[in-house]
């Protein structure tokens, strides 16, 4: 069994691996021995096996290979190519970044000059994800040659909300582990195309996107980034087998569908992925109406090297509003004592598997409170039902508590999301002097719908308990979103200026 991310790479030599809508692909035994000449011009300027090599580039098929061609003999740290110039020193500063991967104009040059990192300039090849890299000094590298298993292969921040970011080291196990879970639980082929429209930077777009279409053989085309206005477009050129992406895109795209009939007519699409986030019921009806395929909405965090369930393919039952079934890792409920709960019981989910990591980068008492007895809590509560099929309430700490009266904002958010004129919604604690918190929303409306706060409520007060109906409702054009496209929760009150 593979346990290096080369050893996985073993496609037909003249299938496509990487590709872009505009350019011929490079195909596997292209990107085989791209991984093997990355590696050797690494060890040629002294970085090899554990170094660490961040890398700032544009979404596309050339941020696709070099995450693999790095990660074949060195580990790889991507890094969003949005950040500002503090925010950049931080990072290469808490990695250790001994060499920075560049393309084109970035801040992050200058941060690697005054912290003193080489900084290798990617130059494209003439078919897509091809490259060489250039720049650097001669050097030895303490550990050449190609990566094992045990090696970290990827190093992640966690998206620290309230406190500093935690680093997440990923092996090559874990990360060939993962990428076959997600190949299984989508019954992924060398026919099959993924058309990959996620930030590179992310476990998304790098696991489920990337290198699961890869270790079966199959392709990823790789979109410049999410555009909505050209969603359609591509789908077209490219006819991808499938696509994956967060619940807020899936929203984007179901806005644009009446006026793209026909492509969608031609499309031939096999599934439809969602992960990062809860999939409302009704968009995950929506798209498999308009699409005609099913949709997968699957449960993902970066210490599991991203995929621990998923909803299966027909013909076993997609239960919306599930994130699915057990898809690589064990899974359970676990109390705050740390004592595993029965079917139907509400408390933590944990999980355990080879796909998950060993523990947080020096960091003691987050490992701690993150693990127990061989079980990582993933900080997240739910219940899984007699079939085994998992129910998210929500994260723990943006569950809502309204002077201990305790509210799910995912049961708020769907209950809205079925009033006919709320296109998206997202709920949240406003802070209050008395109860601590109320329930608080933000709305976007359907295209050319009108809906007051007080029929809003009204609506919500059929289905909710008085205490889970919202006490302000927000009107927005559009709902603030993170860097990935996640709705974040926590923080939003103060962001739209409510409570204290």
């Amino acid at each position: 069994m593979a346990d290096t991310v080369l050893d996985l790479l073993q496609g037909a030599d003249q299938a496509p691996a990487i590709g872009a809508p505009d350019a011929a692909p490079l195909t596997h035994a292209g990107l085989r021995a791209l991984a093997r000449d990355t590696v050797a011009a690494l060890n040629a300027i002294g970085v090899g096996r554990g170094d660490r090599v961040a890398i700032v580039l544009p979404n596309g098929p050339q941020m696709a290979a070099a995450f693999i061609a790095i990660a074949a003999g060195a580990t790889t740290c991507p890094l969003n190519p949005a950040y500002r110039a503090d925010e950049f020193e931080f990072y290469l500063n808490d990695l250790g970044a001994r060499a920075l991967v560049v393309m084109g104009d970035t801040p992050a040059r200058a941060v690697a000059g005054k912290l003193g990192i080489p900084v290798l300039e990617l130059v494209p090849g003439a078919v897509a994800g091809a490259f060489t890299l250039s720049g650097g000094v001669p050097g030895t590298a303490t550990r050449p040659g190609l990566a094992q298993a045990e090696d970290v292969a990827l190093v992640l921040h966690t998206s620290g909300t309230t406190s500093r970011p935690k680093i997440v080291p990923l092996s090559q196990a874990n990360l060939c582990a993962s990428a076959r879970h997600i190949g299984r639980a989508l019954a992924l082929t060398p026919g099959d195309t993924c058309l990959n429209i996620m930030p590179l930077f992310h476990i998304h777009g790098l696991i489920a996107a990337t290198l699961s279409s890869l270790a079966a053989g199959g392709q990823v085309v790789c979109a410049p980034g999410f555009n909505a206005l050209k969603f359609f477009a591509t789908l077209d050129a490219v006819k991808p087998s499938w696509y994956t992406a967060v619940p807020t895109m899936h929203q984007a795209i179901l806005e644009r569908a009446k006026r793209n009939a026909d492509i969608i007519g031609r499309a031939r699409l096999r599934l439809i992925r969602s992960s990062s986030a809860s999939l409302p019921p009704q968009v995950m009806t929506e798209l498999e109406a308009v699409f005609g395929c099913p949709v997968l909405e699957s449960y993902g965090m970066t210490e599991a090297t991203h995929q621990m369930t998923s909803n299966p393919l027909p013909p076993a039952p997609r239960k919306p509003g599930s994130v699915g079934i057990a898809a690589g890792p064990e899974v359970g409920i676990m109390d705050e004592e740390g004592s595993l709960l029965p079917q139907g019981a509400l408390g933590e989910i944990v999980i355990r598997g080879p796909n998950v990591t060993h523990g947080y980068e020096n960091n003691p008492d987050a490992n701690l409170k993150g693990f127990a007895g061989g079980w990582f809590r993933t900080g997240d509560q739910g219940s899984l039902d007699e079939e085994g099929y998992l129910r998210i309430t929500g994260r723990l700490k943006e569950i809502i508590n309204r002077g201990g009266e305790k509210i799910s904002p995912l049961e708020v958010d769907e209950v809205l999301m079925d009033h006919p004129s709320v296109q998206q919604v997202v709920t949240f604690a406003v802070p209050h002097a008395k109860l601590g918190e109320e329930v608080g929303c933000a709305v976007v409306l359907r295209e050319n719908c009108a809906c007051a706060e007080a029929e809003l409520r009204d609506f919500a007060r059929v289905k909710l308990a008085d205490f889970k109906v919202p006490r302000h409702v927000v009107f927005l054009d559009e709902i603030p979103k993170g860097a990935t496209g996640k709705l974040q929760r926590i923080g939003l009150a103060a962001k739209l200026g409510l409570g204290g």
